[in-house]
């Protein structure tokens, strides 16, 4: 495989799952380590990518307040919040997870309303910081480079502490088969937390994440309340999902 040809699969691997692992993109591209960590670099020097240790990430998932960042499939993520919206009520209590989707749901929120919401996310609590009548909490912890939130065993505790209404998630990979998955330990085990602390939990994905899966589950589709997509619920690629989980 030409290097043009690698670097077009990677850079699809970072806008979709904002960060790769250099282990996972040798295996899927069947080259060395080391030919990976050279176009990973490559792409660094570019400025196309962040290089981190054992991979890289996106430059729209932690730089998300840059005017000219390219955000991946933006106008899809705008209509997956503009759906979530529908779930909002009055005086919840809610929870946000991190990244681009979650961020564009945050900055949707109606002006007016009251809410509740606690974030593992100091990106998302910033952009909430702008609505007079949210309150915000930060649960702080260790801040995961490779997902840009806080995670551990502090994490997981204050999250525990409190009864959500709605957890909004990211979602990495799902599938029928394997449910939700994630590359990230340290991040599947706040997930869990999250959906266990809260009376629903609501996933909100582009479809580019359907039918596929990583190395770590995070939980089965029978425990989610609601997917949202950029898709009209009726649409063929959502039907084998339809049978196991709300479609908005």
């Amino acid at each position: 495989m030409l290097k043009e040809e690698r670097h077009k699969i990677i850079m699809k691997e970072i806008n979709l799952h904002h960060k790769v692992l250099s282990v996972d993109l040798s295996s899927m591209l069947n080259v060395s380590e080391d030919t990976i960590r050279r176009d990973l670099k490559e792409l660094s020097e570019e400025d196309r990518i962040i290089k981190v240790h054992g991979g890289a990430i996106s430059k729209s998932f932690v730089r998300p307040f840059v005017a000219d960042n390219n955000i991946y499939a933006h106008e899809e993520k705008k209509k997956i919040a503009k759906k979530a919206l529908s779930l909002l009520q009055n005086d919840m209590t809610l929870l946000f997870e991190g990244g681009t989707t979650i961020l564009e749901l945050a900055n949707q929120l109606p002006s007016k309303i009251n809410l509740t919401i606690f974030t593992v996310s100091p990106q998302v609590a910033i952009t909430l910081s702008n609505f007079e009548n949210i309150k915000v909490y930060t649960i702080g912890g260790n801040l995961s480079k490779n997902a840009n939130i806080h995670t551990g065993a502090s994490v997981i505790n204050d999250i525990s502490d409190i009864k959500y209404d709605i957890c909004f998630m990211g979602v990495s990979a799902i599938s029928i088969e394997k449910g939700i998955t994630d590359m990230d330990w340290e991040t599947v085990q706040v997930n869990k937390a999250m959906i266990k602390a809260s009376s629903q939990t609501v996933l909100l994905a582009i479809s580019e994440k359907l039918n596929i899966s990583k190395k770590y589950k995070v939980a089965d589709l029978d425990d989610i309340s609601h997917l949202i997509t950029e898709l009209d619920p009726e649409d063929k690629r959502l039907s084998p999902y339809n049978k196991k989980i709300t479609i908005i």
